[in-house]
């Protein structure tokens, strides 16, 4: 018998070691200085932001695939998410604040850039692409969560030279959702604005909760104390965020099943 719980120990052992998020982090500052950097709201930042949402409106107009992949790679948009997470489990409220504006700033410049080009655009029409981004299912929330989870995992290692972050930009997908919010206003489809409206929120929303459920396995340190009270109702309106968001992609499924 103790030979068996000993083998049984021994297993576990390993399969903590092998899938130990601890092990090959980097350290607290570095974690925070890259995440923080990545969301920041630069000039350059900005820039690069509008040419990238030009990009996808463009692709989503001509429904090219390969047009909006290349935007979804230039887009600045996953670092202000990360940098939001990291603020929320450091329980650092006036940074989280100021990433949140800067998140919102983000949004209303690239739906306006989005607005301006269709609007100008002599295709009206809806493509296959833009419809895509109408009807979101449970399935995106799992590739927003599992996204999400991939992403903040590369962004906490010692290895500098982060390939996730691209994965999980083409996988998540930020930008064609509001690129086709800024179709559905341009064109007056408040139909399509509703769907991809959501799209975006789930993948923003399920982004930014398996950033903080990661980083406070790493346990970022915190900048307040909160009791434990204070910490429990900090979960429970997180449950109650992830039902109400995730119910109405849950419904999608069944209706598409029957």
């Amino acid at each position: 018998m103790s030979t068996e719980n000993n083998q049984k120990g021994t297993i576990k052992d390993e399969l903590k070691r092998i899938f130990s998020l601890s092990e090959d982090s980097a350290s607290n500052e570095e974690i925070r200085s890259r995440l923080l950097d990545g969301g920041k709201i630069t000039g350059t930042n900005m820039c690069v932001l509008v040419c990238a949402m030009v990009i996808a409106s463009v692709g989503l107009n001509m429904s090219s695939t390969a047009v909006i992949i290349g935007a979804m790679l230039i887009s600045p948009l996953m670092g202000s998410i990360l940098a939001s997470a990291f603020a929320s489990v450091s329980a650092d409220y006036p940074l989280l604040r100021k990433h949140v504006i800067g998140f919102g700033l983000q949004i209303a410049i690239s739906v306006t850039a989005a607005m301006i080009y269709f609007f100008l655009s002599p295709v009206k029409e809806p493509t296959v692409e833009l419809l895509a981004r109408t009807s979101p299912t449970f399935y995106d929330v799992l590739i927003a969560f599992f996204g999400g989870l991939a992403g903040i995992i590369g962004q906490t290692r010692q290895d500098k030279t982060n390939t996730v972050i691209p994965g999980v930009a083409i996988a998540t997908a930020l930008m064609p959702p509001l690129c086709t919010c800024g179709y559905s206003i341009a064109n007056g489809r408040w139909d399509m604005l509703l769907g991809a409206g959501y799209l975006f929120i789930i993948n923003t929303y399920f982004i930014f909760m398996s950033a903080g459920i990661i980083l406070s396995v790493l346990k970022i340190p915190k900048m307040r104390d909160l009791t434990p009270k204070q910490w429990k109702r900090r979960r429970f309106r997180m449950i109650v965020n992830t039902i109400i968001i995730a119910l109405p992609s849950i419904a999608a499924v069944y209706f598409m099943m029957h």
